[in-house]
This record gives C-alpha cells, sequence and structure tokens, in this order.
C-alpha cells in the first residue's frame, strides 16, 4: 500500500466550505493527517505561503513580519492560499486569525488546522465568530477507504441498503482497520510491532504534552491511568464514580478528566436517548476510544469501530450544514439496550445494533423499534450475506458490518 493514501473525501468538505467562507478550519486527533492533507490543497494553489507554528523558524518569521504573507510573490492573479499549521499553540492565536481576515478576507483564502482546541473556542464568546468554517479530519474508515459512499439523500431513501463486496476489499479494510486502527501511520504500516510502539508513543505524547501544556492540568500519571481503565469499559455505561473511587479521587475531577480526553480526541461520547422511550437511563454516558486497537475483548473493540463509523458520519454532516444529526444510544431502566440510535433534527431515524457473533435478532432492538417507529440494523461480523426481517410493518436488517458501513456518506 503506498505510504501516503489520498483523502478526496476531506478534500471535497473542504473545497465546500472554503467556496462560502475564505477562512477555514481543520480540526481533529493529533497525527491524523492533518499537515499532509493542508499541504495536498495548497498544492492546487499557483500561490500559497505555510507557516508552521512548530517550526522556530516560522515563529521567528511570524514575530518578525506578522502579516508576511501580503508580500508573497505571485505566479499569475490566483487568489492565494495561506495554510497556518498549529498555530493555535500561539498565545494571540485568535487575535491574529481576527487581525488577518478582516484585513485579508478579501485577497487571501486562509486554512487553519489544529487539535480540539480549535473546537473548543467555537463555544461561547468567540472573536473569531461568523469568520470561518470549521470541518473535523477523522482516523480512516471503512466507508472513506472502501469507496462506496453515496451521496446523503440517496442515502437517506435507503438507509437499508448494503454493497456487494465480492473481491474482498471491504472486507481486507475493516480487518486491517480492527488491528491497526484508522490512523494513518500505523494503519499505513500494518505491523503488529510497530502499532504497540505507535500507540504508546501516542497516547503517552498527547497526555504528558498537549492536554498538560494547553490545560495546566498537573497530574497526568493519573490522567494516563484514567485513560488506561477506558478500553475495558468501552461499551458499557462509563460510571464516573467507580472511576473516581479507583482513582482515589473526587468525582468532578474525573468528570473534568474525561471531558478533556474528549475534548483532545483520545476519546468520544455519546448520551443516551429518552424521547419516546418508556424508563430510560438518562444520565450515564457510553465512551469510545479513536484508537480502538489497544481494545483486547472483540466484541467491544467491533462495537467501538461501529461507533467510530457513524460519529464521523454525522460530524461530517453536521459540518456541511445538513444537520443536526446526533448519535445516542438506547437503554432503559430493565437493561435493555440498543447500541445507536441516528436521530436528524432531534428525530429518531436509525436503530442500528452492533453484535459481532450473533446472528439472532436482539430482543431489545425488536422492542424499541416498535417504540421509536424507525428502521433498525443488527450489524455483525461474521456471516458472508445479509437477511432481512420484519417486525410488524417495519424492516429489520441484520448484515455485516463490511457491506453497510461503506455506504456512509
Amino acid at each position: 500500500m503506498d505510504d501516503m493514501i489520498p483523502r478526496p473525501m476531506y478534500s471535497m468538505l473542504w473545497e465546500e466550505l472554503a467556496s462560502t467562507k475564505p477562512m477555514v478550519f481543520m480540526a481533529g486527533p493529533r497525527q491524523v493527517g492533518k499537515t499532509t492533507l493542508a499541504l495536498a490543497i495548497a498544492d492546487r494553489f499557483t500561490n500559497r505561503a505555510y507557516l508552521n507554528w512548530d517550526v522556530i523558524t516560522d515563529r521567528k518569521r511570524l514575530a518578525r513580519e506578522p502579516y508576511f504573507f501580503e508580500t508573497l510573490e505571485r505566479r499569475d492573479q490566483s487568489t492565494p492560499l495561506v495554510v497556518f499549521d498549529e498555530i493555535h499553540k500561539y498565545r494571540g492565536w485568535k487575535n491574529y486569525l481576527k487581525g488577518a481576515y478582516d484585513r485579508y478576507h478579501d485577497e487571501f483564502r486562509f486554512l487553519v488546522t489544529g487539535s480540539g482546541r480549535l473546537d473548543t473556542f467555537r463555544r461561547g464568546g468567540d472573536s473569531l465568530a461568523g469568520r470561518y468554517l470549521l470541518f473535523r479530519l477523522w482516523p480512516f474508515t471503512l466507508a472513506e477507504l472502501a469507496g462506496r459512499r453515496v451521496p446523503l439523500d440517496e442515502f437517506r431513501a435507503d438507509l437499508l441498503g448494503i454493497i456487494k463486496d465480492e473481491d474482498g476489499t471491504a472486507d481486507e479494510i475493516w480487518k486491517r482497520l480492527s488491528r491497526f486502527s484508522g490512523f494513518p501511520e500505523p494503519y499505513v504500516q500494518a505491523r503488529s510491532t510497530a502499532y504497540r510502539r505507535w500507540s504508546t508513543t501516542y497516547h503517552s505524547q498527547l497526555i504528558r504534552e498537549d492536554i498538560r501544556d494547553l490545560t495546566g492540568i498537573r497530574s497526568v500519571g493519573e490522567v494516563e491511568t484514567l485513560f488506561a481503565l477506558l478500553p475495558e469499559r468501552v461499551g458499557s455505561l462509563l460510571s464516573i464514580t467507580n472511576l473516581a473511587d479507583d482513582l482515589r479521587v473526587a468525582y468532578n475531577t474525573v468528570k473534568s478528566w474525561l471531558e478533556v480526553l474528549d475534548r483532545f480526541y483520545l476519546t468520544f461520547s455519546i448520551t443516551p436517548w429518552t424521547r419516546r422511550v418508556t424508563r430510560t437511563t438518562q444520565k450515564a454516558k457510553k465512551t469510545y476510544l479513536l484508537d480502538y486497537a489497544i481494545i483486547e475483548d472483540e466484541a467491544a473493540r467491533f462495537e467501538n469501530m461501529v461507533a467510530l463509523e457513524l460519529y464521523r458520519a454525522i460530524n461530517t454532516w453536521n459540518d456541511l450544514g445538513y444537520g443536526p444529526y446526533g448519535l445516542h444510544f438506547v437503554r432503559n431502566k430493565e437493561k435493555e439496550e440498543v447500541d445507536f440510535l441516528l436521530t436528524e433534527r432531534h428525530h429518531p431515524v436509525l436503530l442500528v445494533e452492533a453484535k459481532r457473533g450473533d446472528t439472532d435478532i436482539a430482543p431489545a432492538l425488536r422492542k424499541f423499534q416498535n417504540q421509536l417507529g424507525v428502521p433498525g440494523i443488527q450489524l455483525i461480523d461474521v456471516a458472508e450475506g445479509f437477511r432481512k426481517s420484519k417486525n410488524g410493518s417495519m424492516t429489520l436488517l441484520v448484515a455485516p458490518a463490511r457491506m453497510w458501513l461503506p455506504r456512509l456518506p
């Protein structure tokens, strides 16, 4: 496999946003390929300038000549692109970008890359409000790599559609993702030893460098321990009380640390759906990992992989302005549960159950389908084909993940 895998899905996403706003932010996990994609986008421009805050010479250049791109030597009359890579590490980055936009938005396009901090600063009193659009770059997913995605309107019109994987391409990609995760470096190398080295270093650096430096958290060792406890809890309701007891720290401390792990893309969380469901769970969340290959339990890893495929999809739709879409789970006080519920404009759209090795339709899937009145899918990982069955007037699909997930827009 090539050392660099093109990412046209995200290039087209950038083009869509850049066509309506001259400044676009690209956020996402560390080492997910933001710089690589930014440079690929910049290569399309005859006139371009690039600044990386992590490079000391670039920092000096910014200090000497804040609007260095103003004197860019151009080759033609086309609009230049200015890429600011990791600029969020600059203390005055928001005011700097505000000034750059206000002065030059008619003359330049701007692409700004960074970690979760770009996402966080969209909230509340943002001095950049109205000046940019943002999209997230995610690790590789089956939907991205299999090349079988369909437009959103086509997907919505046929939620139970499947693909044929006659040459086994989707199956091969799915198995490779399961072993090495969707992060570009370990996925491309596809070696277990390389993945383990990468994964250990990645988590440690992210917690001990980015999280420590950007949040001021001093107890990085305890945060590392917290993260180490999460893989065995994937797929279950996350009890902050139990985690606090294990770590011997306060409940609110663990809660704030979990929020930081979400913010820096080590984890993501989904909340329970409570409307039109009787006796629902209302408070506890479920947490999943971006680097799911560290999960030893195969059933939990399978559920996490499905979760990330769906989470990537709904976030991409929201970034494009198609939403709001949401991802939840459904669970009642009798502990009956369906893993995922897709919502559109706060209305149920689709139930998805992840049962790696169980082809018998889960009773909870039938029950909650009757209550919510939406199509239902049970994704599995063992069968060669799919089947559909009736639940009253509604339909349930049981299919291998590799036959349904590739269609996700």
